[in-house]
């Protein structure tokens, strides 16, 4: 089966999305690029995560057409490719409808920087206006949104983030909405205290390293 690593890959973090709470239901994409081939696996539109096959994944090119698959590929696919014609640090993309994301979104606020765990984005993370889902519109407005960040904020929407790989991908959605609840909660609170320009200089310095670890010696 072509590409199907990827598409056993994408299958199994769609069911996280549920175990994980970061999704209900159907809801959510994810997506891999695959440079060699010049392909895009990404999930189908409206199916059960639980009941789904590696060959349920469709494949198409970033020009929209399906290379490979039977099943209709999800509605949002225009908003992951066009990051992986535009961004060349980004092979994985997970769209998310969790609880404060989502919260967060309806309200049309970005996520300041009050936890040193915004860095897994890159800084704060901004807000999109509302675009139409699985439209261009949408897709450029989502790219512009995350520009310099491996996560945005959809308008009256949810949260789509990006990375790497899709292990890295996933780690900065579920980063991302844990971030969202702990903002939230502080500005229901009252006023977070936010860090400073130079503080978060200081974190996003340790996040290019975090988790890397050394290579083994022969």
């Amino acid at each position: 089966m072509r590409m199907e690593k990827e598409r056993r890959e994408i299958v199994e973090h769609l069911q996280k999305l549920i175990t994980h709470g970061l999704t209900k239901g159907t809801g959510g994409n994810i997506s891999m690029y695959n440079p060699q081939e010049k392909l895009m696996a990404i999930s189908p539109s409206g199916m059960d995560y639980f009941t789904l096959l590696p060959e349920d994944i469709v494949l198409m090119d970033l020009e929209g057409n399906i290379v490979d698959g039977k099943r209709k590929p999800s509605s949002e696919h225009e908003m992951h490719s066009i990051f992986y014609r535009e961004r060349k640090d980004i092979y994985a993309v997970v769209h998310a409808h969790s609880t404060y994301s989502s919260v967060l979104a309806c309200l049309n606020w970005g996520i300041e920087p009050c936890s040193y765990l915004i860095g897994s984005a890159g800084g704060n993370v901004r807000c999109t206006k509302y675009e139409t889902f699985g439209t261009y519109e949408l897709a450029r407005s989502a790219l512009e949104g995350m520009q310099d960040r491996y996560a945005v904020l959809l308008g009256n929407h949810g949260l789509l983030a990006g990375g790497a790989d899709l292990p890295t991908a996933f780690d900065n959605a579920e980063e991302i909405e844990f971030c969202a609840e702990i903002y939230y909660k502080c500005k229901v609170a009252g006023d977070p205290v936010l860090l400073t320009g130079e503080q978060l200089d200081v974190v996003l310095k340790k996040f290019e390293t975090y988790g890397v670890q050394p290579e083994e010696e022969e």
